[in-house]
């Protein structure tokens, strides 16, 4: 019997690796859920609907008649400086829509795969454990904690991926990540200023979708960290950026996090130990030099 899964937020990169990812295999439905119209237009097996996660009737009517045996969760505010400023939206879409997933979950036996991240960390002392106690610094790593704490309390199946940092390709791209925005920075011979006192491990795409496949096949059920293997500066990132595709780095300038006057404080150095998604996911962490080579070859196929 197929399996049916269902994708919360689409449109977004991660929603549509997703969306590419499932409707090409032949042991699931996909279901696809979004605000507007849909973005994916290379993707044929599946069946989009266009709803705001955060109107909780409808959510809670579609997924009763769809009963999927999978919900995929990417609908989320992850602008920091946004949420920051804009706390009640970011509290909707990132803390109550998830308790309605939760609601319909319970009444149906459903697996929640949740996507979390580093930022529910102070970034004093990274890389993490799944572990290790969390304590955010800013409103949006807060909201994700909440999300998590909703979830953990309840006797459900669930499955939180924490991620730092995701960057990939996907056909329509609704906004820019660090790494497409560096290259067209460049490309375009603007000079860009970038932290050098924040370090993070940047998660591919295609291994973040990779890893909601394989807690769904390995019955993978608790918390686990997703990411690059390697803890980088976010300057460092830039370089090896710049690096990969042939760039300028003369158009790269490194400052103190203290010279950007951000609305929403940044936790200094997250990264993540993979040790657990390692052994219970079967993830094969990489470098992060190592995925943008095939970020590379993905752009050049398109």
């Amino acid at each position: 019997m197929k399996q049916k899964v269902l994708i919360t937020g689409s449109n977004g990169l991660l929603g549509q690796k997703l969306v590419n990812l499932f409707s090409n295999m032949d042991d699931f439905v996909v279901f696809a859920i979004s605000r507007g119209e849909n973005r994916n237009d290379t993707a044929k097996n599946f069946t989009y609907t266009n709803i705001d996660i955060t109107d909780s009737e409808k959510l809670t009517h579609y997924i009763e008649d769809k009963t999927p045996h999978y919900i995929i969760n990417c609908a989320a505010m992850t602008n920091v400086d946004q949420c920051e400023k804009e706390k009640e939206k970011c509290d909707l879409i990132n803390v109550e829509a998830v308790k309605t997933l939760i609601k319909c979950v319970k009444e149906n036996s459903i697996h929640l795969i949740h996507i979390s991240t580093d930022f529910i960390f102070d970034g004093e002392n990274g890389p993490y454990k799944e572990e290790d106690k969390p304590n955010p610094i800013n409103y949006y790593g807060l909201s994700k904690l909440k999300a998590e704490q909703i979830i953990t309390q309840e006797l459900i199946n669930y499955t939180i991926l924490r991620t730092i940092l995701v960057f990939g390709i996907v056909d329509n791209m609704s906004k820019n990540n660090i790494v497409s925005w560096v290259k067209k920075s460049i490309e375009d011979k603007q000079e860009i200023t970038i932290v050098d006192d924040q370090f993070r491990m940047p998660t591919f795409v295609d291994d973040l979708a990779e890893a909601c496949l394989l807690a769904i096949k390995n019955k993978a059920y608790g918390i686990f960290n997703v990411s690059s293997s390697q803890l980088l500066s976010i300057y460092e990132m830039t370089l090896q950026i710049a690096d990969a595709f042939d760039l300028d780095a003369s158009y790269i300038k490194a400052i103190p996090t203290s010279q950007l006057y951000q609305p929403a404080r940044r936790p200094p150095k997250t990264g993540f130990i993979l040790d657990k998604s390692k052994n219970s996911l079967k993830l094969i962490p990489l470098p992060f030099k190592d995925r943008l080579q095939v970020f590379k070859n993905q752009l050049l196929n398109q």
